[in-house]
């Protein structure tokens, strides 16, 4: 049976167990049978409890190896500026795009909610939390706890070091290059259940939800999706089109399995290895793909920090009443381009709303409105995220004259998540503009 199920492309296994998801939570919630929607929650609260404890491993030494691997790339800071540089540029078209839409469909207009009864989440985020929270107090305690922020902050700074005393620090990065290549198997063996996991939330959040809940916020919840898809489908075309000279289908179709998997797992960093993997699919060289794969999956978030939290601080601010000044949209912006690591790569973001929120000065009691709905929206903010963090450093490479083009030229919809990952070997020195003499300018 094993073997027969291997023989179904990895696609639709996902795509049946969404189908399947939806009717039997809808089946659990018509015919009101709670063994089915507590089963449902449980498979689905595994597969999520199992990314999660994938993470702590996987990004500090994904994000060790990937710093140390840029001395095997010539101009590897001019690379990291241009990634980052990227990385604000497609943030603030994403955010604008959150905006204008807020301005256009006004979200919280004419919602009637009962806000007296709305409570200020438990987990809360504030400029001064964000950045006393990067450097943890005890570098145990940010594994343990999961803060996927201080184990970035930690991960960066070993890496460095590892990078600048060199040869002596080779027994520890070999190390985490090993420790790297079990975990990224084991997470392999736990993507490979994700039809099962998407059966589990999909079900789990008709069963729990339905139409009743859904129905006040729907002009919201299909904001959030609309706006997610014009950045998906006309900015993302327009960026590759413009900016790197590349054809938007190409990119999609190598790609494509990585924003799936995102869909449906509602984690940055638990796509992580599959996004690598596509984006080194379509020309991007492994050297450099290793370091800005890593750092965007835990950095880079339009979805969740961008198009999401803009339209939920109108939506909030019409449903308390507040009026928003330009300043106020201005800094809307500013900070989905500056704390847009507080998500972190984890399902969810509630840190970064919450950091908006208390940034205008608006209740924080909104984001609690919002909660019942969130797994709902996540998906699809992920998957933005994810296509977001593959897209940067195609464009990065193109412009740079590093990147594949006849790989991204044959770039097809291939089932790599049907095939073993490739074991990660050390980067070899290598020129990067060995691709195309004649970058294109900043």
């Amino acid at each position: 049976m094993i073997t027969a199920l291997r023989r179904i492309p990895f696609s639709v296994q996902i795509l049946a167990g969404l189908v399947l998801g939806v009717a039997l939570g809808y089946l659990a919630r018509a015919a009101d049978i709670s063994w089915l929607g507590t089963t449902l929650d449980q498979i689905g609260g595994i597969f999520v409890q199992l990314l999660r404890l994938a993470v702590p491993p996987l990004v500090f030494t994904a994000l060790v190896v990937s710093v140390v691997s840029l001395r095997g790339v010539a101009n590897a800071a001019r690379l990291a500026l241009k990634t980052l540089l990227w990385f604000g540029i497609t943030a603030l078209i994403a955010v604008s795009v959150g905006i204008g839409l807020g301005l256009l469909t006004n979200p919280g207009r004419g919602v009637t909610l009962d806000v007296t009864g709305a409570e200020a989440p438990e987990r809360t985020g504030s400029w001064t939390d964000f950045l006393t929270g990067i450097i943890p107090e005890n570098p145990v305690g940010a594994f343990v706890e999961n803060n996927v922020l201080q184990i970035v902050f930690l991960a960066v700074v070993a890496g460095i070091a590892a990078l600048l005393v060199g040869q002596a620090a080779e027994p520890f990065v070999n190390f985490n290059r090993a420790l790297l290549a079990i975990t990224q198997k084991a997470l392999w063996w736990l993507i490979r259940l994700a039809p099962l996991g998407t059966l589990g939330l999909i079900g789990h959040a008709v069963e729990a939800y339905g139409w009743d809940l859904l129905a006040p916020l729907a002009k919201f919840t299909t904001a959030v999706y609309v706006g997610c898809a014009i950045v998906l489908l006309v900015v993302y075309p327009l960026v590759l089109l413009v900016a790197g000279r590349l054809n938007p289908l190409r990119f999609y179709a190598g790609t494509w399995p990585a924003i799936e998997l995102a869909f449906v797992s509602r984690s940055s960093v638990g796509t992580m290895p599959v996004t690598q993997r596509s984006v080194e699919r379509i020309g991007v060289p492994r050297e450099y793909a290793s370091f800005a794969v890593p750092f965007g999956a835990t950095t880079k978030m339009d979805g969740c920090a961008a198009i999401y939290p803009a339209l939920a601080a109108i939506f909030v601010a019409q449903v308390f009443g507040v009026t928003l000044s330009p300043l106020d949209y201005l800094l809307i912006a500013f900070v989905s381009v500056v704390g847009s690591a507080a998500t972190a790569g984890l399902t969810g973001a509630l840190v970064m709303l919450t950091l908006t929120l208390s940034t205008l000065g608006l209740p924080l009691a909104g984001a609690g409105l919002l909660l019942a709905i969130d797994p709902i929206l996540d998906m699809i903010r992920t998957a933005t995220n994810v296509a977001g963090q593959a897209l940067v450093p195609t464009v990065v490479a193109a412009r740079e004259g590093v990147l594949d083009r006849a790989a991204y030229d044959s770039a097809g919809r291939r089932e790599l998540l049907d095939e073993e990952p490739p074991t990660e070997e050390p980067p070899t020195e290598r020129p990067t503009r060995d691709r195309d003499p004649a970058p294109q300018p900043a």
